[in-house]
């Protein structure tokens, strides 16, 4: 119910909206989107050692092949990297 009113409320203020206030306004949300995904898509990816290391920290006492499902071989990477 609240979203409907909000998008009312939005949609009667989007239809004042012309020129550069409407181009501000929708900056702004895109804006506001950006600056929420920040911290949960664009970080993690251009510094990854941080969550590397929290992750190492994290899975200290951890034995991968006691957790491993069906008595499944660990998985390795065919090609010998890292």
């Amino acid at each position: 119910m609240l979203l409907f009113v909000l998008m009312e409320l939005i949609s009667t203020k989007i239809s004042k909206l012309k020129g550069w206030r409407y181009a501000a306004f929708v900056s702004g949300i895109v804006g506001a989107i950006g600056i929420a995904l920040y911290p949960i898509v664009v970080s993690p990816m251009l510094y990854p050692e941080e969550y590397k290391r929290i992750q190492s920290v994290g899975r200290k006492d951890i034995r991968q092949e006691d957790i491993q499902p069906g008595n499944m071989k660990v998985w390795s990477d065919p090609f010998g990297r890292g």
